[in-house]
């Protein structure tokens, strides 16, 4: 009796071992979310000059370097997409004159709906010294969540906009030339962020309406922004949280069957 008990729980502790490692390998996905996204190595499609408003900001993939050259007392402004589930992360540098006062410059992020976002961390507003050949800004923002109540301030899926400009600056400095460089990067946060509910739409602007659409239909169509994630805007239903609840569902059943297999006991006895 004893022996058989002894198969028994061996052959259970086996099937538990073969679950775990398909699990594991089904779960690597959701690991992967983890890491920070991938970075397009091509700069060549990157902007040159940036825009002076939110209207005419140049649009940069994430990724991509995007340089322009300004001169101090400018509003430079740039879009980019970020995603359900990304964490964004905003840096910029300005190489500075030689001749120049103290200068401070400040990097600001508003999303779609032109919402000023909070940096969770990073060097937002900057002081160069006169002597200074360069100051570098960096904003990281909030995840961005899939849905969010009307009246909350969270980061929502769609077009963000970076605007950079100096702040306090005297008459005698407006006007130098400077060189920017801006670039964002996100890390993928996965199923930690993840929340019930997700947006009809992006938060993207529409910049027309098509003529087409206009003629044939009472309701134009509006041409949305053609920057987007290069796999396209997720559609906020999957989560890695769906991997780890099939994985804790499985594990609760072997533990049932394992436990079940060591303490049935013999049976009725015969009589």
């Amino acid at each position: 009796m004893r022996t058989k008990l002894l198969s028994s729980a061996a052959s259970t502790a086996r099937a538990t071992i073969a679950a775990l490692l398909l699990l594991g390998v089904a779960a690597v996905p959701a690991v992967a979310d983890s890491s920070p996204s991938a970075s397009p190595s091509d700069d060549s499609d990157a902007p040159t000059s940036a825009g002076t408003s939110f209207r005419t900001a140049a649009e940069v993939d994430q990724g991509q370097r995007a340089t322009a050259g300004a001169s101090t007392g400018d509003y430079l402004y740039w879009s980019f997409p970020a995603d359900t589930g990304q964490r964004p992360t905003v840096k910029a540098t300005v190489k500075l004159p030689d001749s120049q006062a103290s200068t401070t410059w400040q990097i600001d992020v508003y999303d779609g709906l032109r919402r000023r976002q909070a940096c969770q961390y990073g060097a937002q507003t900057r002081t160069a010294a006169p002597d200074a050949g360069s100051v570098a800004l960096s904003c990281t923002l909030r995840t961005v969540r899939a849905w969010s109540e009307p009246w909350a301030d969270d980061p929502l899926p769609g077009t963000y906009y970076i605007r950079l400009t100096t702040v306090g600056l005297t008459a005698a400095d407006l006007g130098l030339p400077v060189t920017t460089e801006v670039r964002v990067d996100s890390k993928e946060i996965g199923g930690a962020a993840a929340v019930d509910g997700s947006l009809s739409e992006p938060l993207v602007p529409g910049a027309a309406v098509t003529a087409a659409d206009a003629e044939e239909s009472d309701s134009p169509a509006a041409v949305l922004s053609s920057i987007e994630p290069d796999d396209g805007w997720a559609s906020g239903w999957w989560s890695d949280r769906w991997v780890w609840t099939g994985v804790g569902g499985v594990l609760a059943a072997l533990a049932g069957v394992g436990g079940y297999a060591l303490t049935r006991g013999a049976g009725r006895p015969r009589p």
